[in-house]
């Protein structure tokens, strides 16, 4: 595609083209996308300029308003992840953030979301309120509203609250103060909304918009979220995401919910029995160990298509309550290690409970890319973790480790073929110096190394790190300390902190 727009576009690739002539290259490129591409594309019209979108976000949306579809074998989140991709790789959305080559959150350049705008315009695909109030396409059947950064003023509100709403599919508020009636929204698919204020914020009308699918609400730390006290009637619904309320009270038939594929809830939020129904479920954020019940925690195993699972604790307990609970987590991670599905695996330990007990996980979750336990405190480097041969991304806590030739703890890390983040904490000075060997299969993909330790003896022999990778270091007062001369090939880049 590119080929064609560089031939039909001739001189104005040579220097740097005008603004006007940078449109005519947007919009000729927009014109060559397939379809599927242009619809995508699209409803990024919906974000605020130089708003940050997150791929997870936007692919869950396009599925919510049926853009995307299961096609050969792929299902339909994996379909839509292929999209987002295909969008970078043409340059008509600017990748933000990544991790292990994937992007994870992208921009809108300012004169792509212009060129967007008009043609959703065009088209009465999105009608934007944008902060100088301008509205756009309201003689027409409103398909999908955005409200950005205004609606105080009176005299604009008749006109977005008439009946021109009452089939959008998408609507989606941003750092408004203005907040739109939900009753009248009976077609709505994607709810997005960011509300700037602390307060109370009503939400119990979402429980009559039967169908929904998508669901986001970011608010303010201070807010008083209310929901409805049963949402079982909203059986499309596949994304439920709260973000930041805390206190929130869930709906206990939450559970009952057949297609919910996507939770995620703030921390210390107490989840109602039961969750092991959810049988979609492939990601859930915010689960808290601590306030749910055992039974709750058994029931994760039940969990099978599970990919993204983002744990914390909270609340400070015996060691025996805490005992109890690890027992539970960790046989319901044994069972998920049978499904094969998940992915990436968070603890977060927020409370002054010693999180111990899963040196002996049996079996792992063998799929595992990503992989965070600084919650817990491990005796030493598990074995266990050499079988993840998928992991791109390891943070652990250890007491100690013990360095033996050919043989210490670090060697089992070192060779995790896959393995570009690590972060290896060690609570206990070691009596001999950790040595990271070079071995030839040592550390092969990595490409960023923290170590953190009361007073670390670190060395590196050649070509035990490649050169390419970025370390940093804590707990050391010099380079010199930590890599002896005889070892004297060093990671091409140092990053020291005391």
């Amino acid at each position: 595609m590119w080929e064609y727009v560089r031939n039909s576009l001739g001189s104005m690739f040579e220097g740097n083209p005008t603004l006007e002539e940078m449109k005519q290259i947007l919009d000729l490129s927009y014109r060559n996308l397939p379809h599927h591409l242009k619809t995508c594309l699209l409803y990024l019209g919906m974000y605020l300029e130089d708003y940050e979108i997150m791929k997870n976000d936007l692919s869950r949306q396009w599925m919510a308003e049926g853009f995307v579809s299961s096609i050969n074998g792929l299902d339909a989140e994996d379909v839509a992840g292929s999209y987002f991709n295909d969008l970078i790789n043409r340059s008509m959305i600017q990748p933000v953030e990544d991790c292990n080559d994937e992007v994870l959150s992208c921009r809108v350049h300012d004169v792509m979301l212009d060129l967007i705008r008009s043609k959703s315009t065009e088209e009465n695909f999105i009608t934007v309120m944008d902060h100088q109030q301008i509205v756009t396409g309201m003689n027409k059947q409103i398909r999908r509203i955005s409200l950005c950064n205004g609606g105080e003023e009176r005299d604009v509100m008749p006109a977005i609250t008439s009946e021109s709403l009452s089939k959008a599919r998408s609507v989606a508020v941003f750092r408004t103060v203005f907040w739109p009636s939900l009753l009248g929204f009976k077609y709505v698919r994607v709810l997005h909304l960011e509300y700037p204020k602390s307060g109370r914020l009503d939400l119990t009308g979402i429980c009559g918009l039967f169908l929904l699918r998508y669901v986001k609400i970011a608010c303010d730390y201070n807010t008083s979220l209310q929901l409805p006290s049963q949402i079982g009637e909203l059986r499309q619904l596949e994304t439920f995401d709260l973000q930041w309320s805390p206190l929130v009270s869930i709906p206990p038939d939450i559970v009952g919910l057949p297609r919910l594929s996507h939770l995620a809830v703030p921390k210390c939020t107490l989840l109602p029995d039961g969750i092991g129904s959810l049988k979609s479920l492939r990601t859930l954020h915010g689960f808290d160990v601590s306030e749910n019940s055992i039974d709750n925690v058994k029931c994760l195993g039940e969990l099978n298509n599970m990919r993204d699972l983002d744990l914390y604790w909270s609340r400070t307990e015996t060691l025996e309550e805490a005992e109890n609970r690890m027992d539970a987590l960790r046989s319901s991670l044994e069972r998920l290690s049978h499904s094969s599905n998940l992915k990436s695996l968070v603890l977060q330990n927020l409370s002054s409970t010693p999180l111990v007990g899963w040196s002996t996980l049996s079996p792992p979750p063998r799929r595992l890319q990503k992989l965070d336990l600084f919650g817990c405190v491990f005796p030493r480097i598990p074995k266990w973790i050499s079988q993840l041969s998928d992991l791109y991304r390891l943070v652990l806590r250890v007491e100690k480790v013990v360095s033996s030739k050919d043989d210490g703890d670090v060697d089992i890390l070192a060779r995790l073929a896959s393995l570009i983040h690590l972060e290896l904490q060690i609570e206990k000075c070691p009596e001999e110096r950790v040595i990271i060997t070079g071995s030839g299969t040592a550390f092969q993909t990595l490409k960023h190394l923290k170590f953190s330790c009361p007073k670390l003896l670190l060395a590196f022999e050649a070509g035990a790190v490649p050169r390419r990778a970025a370390v940093q270091y804590k707990g050391m007062a010099t380079r010199q300390q930590c890599v002896p001369a005889r070892w004297h090939q060093a990671p091409a880049t140092w990053l020291h902190r005391n």
